[in-house]
Order: structure tokens, then sequence, then C-alpha cells
């Protein structure tokens, strides 16, 4: 007994040395061999280590889709994405989660205007737009320091307008990138994981039953208070949810 209790001491203290990397491919080994409850397992491990990429949701909402647990598996599609707004696998996924999902709600229609103005500014994460701000303003930077210094007059008109379109760029993304920071801090999105829930008039289980939605449905968080979260579905619907039954995204 003692042989077997020091055994799995050394084994649990080997799985904790091991880097977020090595345990990634060990997670990804379990997900090959079909095991996915150790796969999950691991995946959240490396979460809790206060590492998150892309590739590491996709490959956590895989391992729960594979588990049929849909709610789970969308919402990590939906965290991926929101670190990667351009990965196709996790675009495809979740879509064909989505498609899974029992409810099927239809967005109330934005105006055009406001329907393009959010596709443009979700159009980039904020890691890359910061990637982005960044290079352009070194653009700005090198195209004054050429004007100033460069001698010849047509050396300084390039640079003149190459700081001009530079400067102008730089300005739309920051516009952009403030816009992006101002969303994500307004809008809250969370995603139920239970299999069917009955959302409530009011915080409290004794108010009256609202409408009943099921595990995937995705909705935004308008208000908390205590235990429970105000939700605003799609179409428009308003309903209290306890906090335990869902995910934020």
């Amino acid at each position: 007994m003692k042989k077997i209790f020091f055994l799995t001491i050394i084994l649990s203290l080997n799985l904790f040395a091991q880097s977020p990397d090595e345990m990634m491919l060990k997670a990804n080994e379990f997900y090959k061999q079909q095991n996915y409850n150790e796969a999950i397992s691991l995946y959240k491990k490396i979460l809790s280590q206060g590492y998150e990429s892309a590739p590491l949701y996709y490959n956590l909402g895989n391992a729960f889709f594979k588990e049929g647990k849909l709610g789970f598996a969308i919402l990590n599609y939906e965290k991926g994405i929101k670190l990667d707004p351009n990965d196709e696998d996790l675009q495809f996924n979740l879509r064909l989660a989505n498609s899974r999902t029992v409810d099927k709600i239809f967005e109330v229609p934005k105006i055009f205007l406001i329907q393009w103005l959010e596709s443009i500014v979700t159009l980039f994460s904020i890691s890359t737009l910061t990637f982005l701000i960044v290079i352009i303003f070194w653009i700005f930077l090198a195209a004054i320091a050429v004007y100033f210094f460069a001698k010849n007059i047509s050396f300084q008109r390039k640079a003149f307008f190459v700081g001009s379109i530079s400067l102008a760029v730089l300005l739309i993304f920051v516009a952009i990138f403030i816009l992006r920071i101002s969303r994500e801090s307004n809008l809250n999105y969370g995603i139920l994981t239970e299999q069917v829930y009955t959302a409530k008039t009011s915080p409290d289980e004794k108010s009256n039953d609202n409408f009943v939605i099921h595990e995937g449905i995705k909705f935004t968080i308008e208000d908390e208070v205590s235990n429970w979260v105000k939700i605003k579905l799609l179409d428009g619907k308003v309903g209290w949810i306890e906090k335990n039954s869902f995910g934020r995204i």
C-alpha cells in the first residue's frame, strides 16, 4: 500500500511539473485514444495555470463535443474565436455545434450601418490590432525621420505621402481598437451548459416561469443579482437564470 501511495505522489508531482506544451501533447494523446475525459481534465489544467490560446480552446471544445456535452463545446469554441476571430477551424466547428442545438433563435435584424460597423470592429482580435498599431506607428515615425533628414526633395515627398497615409491608417486602427475594447467591456456573453433550463421572470426560484431554453444557446448577460443573472436572447426575450447553469465567454 505504501508503494502505491508513493507512486501516486510521484506521478502527481511529475504531472504538476510538466510544462503546458507537454501537458498539451499528453492531452492530445488522450484525445486520439478517445479518452476524452482525461483529455478534458488536462486541457482544463493548462487553463487553470493561466495559459490560454485558440488551439487550446479548439481542442477542449472538440473533446466536449465528442463527450456529447454540446453546451461546453460551444462555450469553448466561442472562447477560442474571441482570441482568434479568423480561425476557420473554430468557425466551422462552432457552426457544426450550433446546428445540433435545439433552440433555433434568430437575431432581431440590425440597421445596416450598425451591422457593417460591428463586422469591422470584430474583424481582428485585440492582439492583432495591437500588433498592427505598433507596426504602423513605426512606419509613421520612419517616414517623419526620412522627411526631416533626407536631403533629396523626391525622398521628402515620398516620405510625406507615406507619413500621411500611415497616420490616417493609424488613427483608423486606434479608433477600431478603442471600439473593440469598449465592446468587450460592455458586452458580456454566456452559453447555457445545462441540457434544459427554465428562465424565470425575476431572480427568485419561486417566481413565474418565463421561457425554456436548451444547452448551447447564446445570450447577453444584462444584470446580476446574488446567484442570478438577467439574460437577453437574440430575439429580444429577457429572463433570469442561475449562475451555475451557464459559462461566460
